[in-house]
């Protein structure tokens, strides 16, 4: 754990430090967290908390960047179309903050094996930006029951309006039928309070099954999750 900021680092978050200080600073630093989902939502976490100066990133997706990421995914450019999200942001975080320990995972994230993937990222902090339920939960639960803090992000597809986005506990949420869902199988496992965001817009029907996204919509909700973990890092 480092007690000091080092000169490197230092010049870097230069206009951060003169904004929250030092002593907040190292917090962040010395923190590490792991992000589970590197979509449209999860690669903006990435982003700002690498910004931030976030000293471990574990980083966990099976996908491949594909044409339909263009129009909402950080990490989605036509020269990294077909790589796997896992590099192209261990990478990009790696060129913003080369002081930043990068690990990933490559790995589809189920119920059967989220508990070791909470265990192998080694982190204090667990993000879930995955939109599978029974996976969703299983992470809760795994890294509730290791004393980790977890956040979860809700559903941001077909969705306009980023004024509706609330951070809450999920037993304050409504509207969204993925937190609906969740909040009925966390009751069911015996977990109370989760921390989330979730959006009180409801959601425009385009007769598709697969959600439907606009840029702004996830990224905006990266940038206020990556908000909520840097303000409880540094509280």
């Amino acid at each position: 754990m480092l007690t000091e900021i080092p000169n490197n680092l230092r010049q870097r978050l230069e206009r951060q430090i003169t904004l929250i200080g030092e002593e907040k600073t190292l917090k962040l630093i010395n923190s590490s967290v792991c992000i589970i989902g590197l979509g449209g939502v999860g690669g903006y976490v990435c982003e700002m908390l690498a910004r931030a100066g976030v000293g471990r990133l574990h980083l966990v997706d099976c996908d491949t960047v594909s044409e339909s990421n263009l129009n909402r995914q950080i990490i989605a450019l036509t020269s990294t179309v077909g790589q796997k999200k896992t590099e192209v942001i261990a990478k990009r975080v790696t060129d913003i903050n080369p002081d930043c320990s990068v690990t990933y995972k490559d790995v589809f994230v189920t119920k059967e094996n989220a508990d070791s993937v909470i265990s192998e990222s080694g982190a204090d902090i667990i993000i879930d930006a995955i939109d599978n339920i029974s996976a969703k939960v299983a992470i809760i639960s795994s890294a509730k029951n290791r004393g980790k803090y977890v956040f979860s992000a809700m559903g941001a597809g077909n969705k306009l309006d980023t004024g509706k986005y609330r951070i809450s506990d999920i037993s304050k949420t409504h509207t969204c039928g993925l937190a609906r869902a969740v909040r009925k199988q966390l009751r069911d496992a015996g977990i109370q309070q989760l921390d989330t965001l979730w959006s009180e817009e409801a959601p425009v029907s385009t007769g598709e099954r697969s959600p439907a996204s606009i840029c702004y919509m996830p990224s905006a909700a990266g940038l206020l999750i990556a908000e909520h973990i840097i303000k409880k890092i540094i509280s």
